[in-house]
């Protein structure tokens, strides 16, 4: 039971998370500049946890020596953000977060590499779908960016976005703050990000003033669904099933981003990215029923080897 409730959270962390450039991109319509959004964003979703946390009577107790990692956690989720939203303006969105999600990747390579811990071949064949999509969604056919080919400080930027999500993973799911509830850690990591994007608002032109009604509804949204809920799920995911499989489930991610790409912002949908959200759907299912895959393989080994 805990693991399908780890599935079905990551699959939540990953669907609320695709739904960023539903809520960032009419922002960067109004003038908008990524830094004043990701402060507003942070600290709005800061805002609510602690009403949250404050009606649930939880504590914001936390012990010293978890502060180093907490900070370290800021660190990498801002970087994310930020390298994310830069990345919106050189390529689609939903190309942006497809690129994006070559973390798994990154979380099996730092799992295996610095972790020992084992990979199967499931998992390894996730990776090697999710970057066959990728690979087939930044064709420069496919891309209604600023310009028509990525470039590839475009890609470089985005692929910075990905390596500071999985570092945020690992993180949580090696550290010794993995006791801490999901919402407490949350609201640390969120209050290290919203005083790092004040500061960085202030080395350029400050931060902007929200311009008109709908884009505060528009930055209330973006703090709850793809922040808060995102990355409480994130956790509780990460508790459930690992970093490892909670990545590799990000691939539901890539094709709300698209959706929303498509149906709300007039993105091409073309026979490439149909293919890569089908190849992703596909290895959503095979990580789902691995164990169970991987022990009939191991039956009918055994009683081949008995004949």
């Amino acid at each position: 039971m805990n693991n399908l409730k780890g599935f079905a959270f990551g699959i939540l962390t990953s669907a609320t998370f695709g739904l960023i450039p539903l809520f960032t991109l009419p922002l960067m319509a109004k003038g908008m500049q990524f830094d004043s959004i990701l402060f507003y964003r942070f600290l709005f979703a800061a805002l609510a946890l602690t009403g949250i946390m404050a009606a649930k009577n939880e504590s914001f107790h936390v012990e010293k020596r978890d502060i180093p990692v907490l900070v370290l956690l800021g660190f990498f989720y801002t970087a994310s953000a930020m390298f994310l939203f830069w990345g919106y303006n050189f390529m689609s969105a939903g190309i942006a977060t497809t690129l994006h999600f070559t973390y798994p990747i990154f979380v099996t390579l730092i799992m295996l590499l610095v972790f020992r811990e084992k990979t199967s071949w499931i998992t390894l064949a996730i990776c090697g779908v999710a970057r066959l999509s990728i690979g087939e969604g930044t064709d420069s056919s496919d891309l209604p960016s600023l310009t028509d080919h990525p470039s590839a400080l475009g890609i470089f930027i985005v692929l910075l976005s990905a390596i500071g999500y999985a570092l945020y993973i690992t993180t949580v799911n090696k550290s010794r703050v993995q006791k801490m509830t999901g919402r407490c850690l949350t609201f640390y990591v969120f209050i290290v990000s919203t005083i790092l994007f004040a500061i960085k608002a202030g080395t350029n032109q400050g931060i902007q003033p929200i311009p008109d009604w709908m884009s505060f509804a528009n930055l209330i949204l973006l703090a709850i669904v793809p922040t808060v809920i995102s990355n409480i799920t994130l956790v509780l995911a990460v508790r459930g099933i690992g970093g490892t499989l909670t990545a590799v489930l990000g691939a539901v991610e890539p094709i709300t981003a698209v959706c929303v790409g498509v149906l709300v912002f007039s993105e091409p949908f073309t026979p490439n990215l149909a293919i890569g959200i089908l190849l992703i759907i596909i290895a959503v299912t095979l990580i789902i029923l691995s164990k169970s895959i991987q022990s009939t393989l191991r039956k009918i080994y055994r009683a081949a080897r008995l004949r």
